[in-house]
């Protein structure tokens, strides 16, 4: 499974805050996993041909959101480093995980080549007959648990990374390596 800017922020989201804000991150995209799992096994092929024109478009809105993140991820990460305001990884909650979640969900939804990627894998497992309704059910919700057992080792992951880096300067360089990755990541997406 690759790692992409969205996963680099969910390790570092669940690194700076908790395992249970990135297991509510990690639910949010696995949720965009099958709503996209489910979009593909419902229309399939008809949709694919609709989302070549505005895939660059989308993939631009992508690298401004992910690029916003990691500008702010970095700033925050500074700003807290000279105010030496860290006290523990456990007292630190950017965001709630009713946020969480549906701020990774959104992020998620924002990339067009998951539903191309999962439409492809509808068509071809279909073989020359169409999918029955049960196998249409089954790969939806395979494609959700395969998501959210990924996303949510990454979320462990991060939780265990925050725990290793408590210190003041361990946090920065973490924080620093991870939005610095984070924005290269994003400037692939249209490179």
């Amino acid at each position: 499974m690759p790692v992409g800017p969205v996963g680099t922020y969910l390790v570092a989201l669940s690194a700076r805050s908790s395992l249970r804000v990135g297991a509510c991150a990690a639910l949010g995209i696995a949720s965009a996993d099958g709503i996209y799992a489910l979009v593909a096994a419902v229309a399939g092929s008809a949709l694919a041909p609709l989302l070549v024109p505005i895939v660059m478009p989308l993939r631009w809105v992508s690298l401004v959101v992910l690029l916003g993140l990691a500008a702010m991820g970095a700033i925050r990460a500074v700003r807290r480093y000279r105010a030496h305001r860290l006290t523990g990884i456990t007292q630190e909650m950017p965001v709630a995980g009713r946020t969480a979640y549906f701020g990774l969900l959104g992020m998620t939804l924002l990339s067009p080549m998951t539903v191309i990627y999962f439409a492809a894998l509808v068509l071809g497992g279909s073989g020359s007959s169409d999918p029955t309704v049960v196998e249409r059910v089954i790969f939806v919700l395979a494609a959700f648990i395969a998501s959210a057992s990924w996303q949510l080792l990454l979320a462990s992951g991060g939780a265990l990374l925050g725990r290793a880096l408590t210190g003041h300067l361990g946090r920065l360089l973490t924080a620093l390596a991870s939005t610095t990755l984070i924005a290269a990541l994003a400037i692939r997406l249209v490179a």
